[in-house]
């Protein structure tokens, strides 16, 4: 029904009272009556109209459209139902749930007991879905009442926290696996030696106090990665500029890590010119990292070869390649994860912290290049990592 503009009873009065006072004060009482309908038109014509309703038809459609228009280009999954219909989901819904959903029972959509117990509940809720798209995957679904039956349903991924999470927990037990081993050592060795001052024979003390040492060095040696690692993964997202010489940097930290009593070992093969923007004391350890595992897991009478050269996209190459007993298969997809070892006995014998590859592969991300492990059982393992030249990195700046 069309609404009128109505008149407020002051202001009515007002024109009343003073279409008299002109009549007592001996004006026509014709010329007062068209003063007082004037007046009373133009406070009519002027009065405010009362709000219209939003405009709603009795099924809701009005309302599905305008969710469905907000709702539609979000990146997280969305759907409005009505009872337990589906009737809109955006495009991150029907992504993930197939564009059949629309229409559908929600309750089947979903097949899982706590989204078919929320969807049950008439109120605002939440509840947790496992294995939504994938097997290991956790989905917060949330959903929320907005009237008239509809209810908006939002899903949010949270398999990146949980994985997160894990890695977290997992790191913190590995690292505290690590450094309880040489401080148990070192703690046993010097209660011994505490406890029986003098009763032991110097070869015995002297015994233990290498052990000491040496597990004291162990355990410096992890303290220092696990710096080193947290040091490149705060710096991941900060690109280095400094300007390298990749091949002669290559071939000092090779010849370091390869001190004296290795070197005779060594295959250098670094005669390119190719310049890199990078971090020299990064790449230096990612050097000495390489060459380090080369030499102490390949065979102790046969070379490792150390070669820098460029890739046909302009990259600067470096491959360190031993001839060792190799690694198997399934190991490969592991090898930079942190503390991970295919011979967990051979390497804490050797004085790995189990680190060094995580580090390599975190500097290897900072400086925007790839890591590639091969190995063949009997033959040995070679390590590519390929960095963008100088002159590739300055044109993608440009380009950016």
């Amino acid at each position: 029904m069309k609404q009128r503009p109505t008149l407020s009873r002051p202001a009515l009065a007002l024109a009343l009272v003073s279409a008299i006072g002109m009549v007592l004060a001996g004006v026509s009482f014709y010329i007062a009556l068209i003063v007082f309908a004037i007046w009373i038109g133009t406070l009519w014509l002027g009065s405010p109209k009362p709000p219209q309703p939003e405009r709603s038809d009795g099924d809701g459609v009005f309302t599905r459209a305008s969710v469905g228009d907000l709702i539609e280009h979000s990146a997280t999954p969305m759907l409005l139902t009505q009872g337990s219909r589906v009737t809109t989901a955006n495009l991150s819904a029907r992504r993930l749930l197939g564009s059949h959903l629309v229409d559908q029972d929600a309750r089947v959509a979903f097949r899982h007991p706590e989204a078919i117990a929320l969807l049950g509940r008439d109120a605002a809720g939440s509840a947790i879905i496992r294995g939504l798209e994938r097997r290991r995957d956790i989905w917060s679904m949330n959903r929320q009442p907005i009237g008239d039956g509809f209810a908006v349903i939002e899903l949010v991924n949270r398999t990146s926290e949980a994985d997160i999470s894990r890695a977290h927990t997992d790191f913190v037990a590995n690292a505290s696996h690590e450094l309880r081993t040489p401080l148990a050592s070192i703690i046993g060795y010097v209660e011994t030696l505490l406890e029986s001052p003098g009763s032991l024979d110097s070869e015995t003390s002297n015994k233990f106090l290498a052990t000491i040492a040496r597990e004291a060095r162990r355990l410096q040696h992890l303290v220092e990665d696990l710096m080193s690692l947290s040091r490149v993964e705060a710096e991941k997202h900060d690109q280095p500029d400094e300007e390298i010489g990749f091949a002669n940097l290559v071939e000092r930290a090779a010849r370091d890590a390869a001190g004296s009593e290795r070197s005779d070992r060594l295959e250098l093969q670094c005669d390119s010119p190719v310049l890199i923007a990078g971090d020299s004391q990064q790449v230096e350890q990612l050097v000495r990292n390489l060459v380090d595992n080369a030499l102490k897991y390949g065979d102790d009478d046969k070379t490792v070869s150390v070669t820098v050269d460029t890739s046909g996209k302009g990259e600067a190459t470096l491959t360190v390649k031993d001839r060792g007993e190799g690694i198997a298969a399934e190991h490969l997809p592991h090898l930079t994860r942190r503390f991970y070892r295919t011979d967990p006995g051979r390497s804490r014998a050797s004085g790995g912290t189990g680190l060094g590859l995580a580090i390599v592969k975190h500097i290897v991300e900072r400086h925007r290049g790839r890591l590639d492990i091969e190995s063949v059982r009997g033959e040995g393992t070679t390590v590519t990592v390929r960095i963008p030249s100088k002159a590739v990195a300055d044109d993608v700046v440009k380009l950016s």
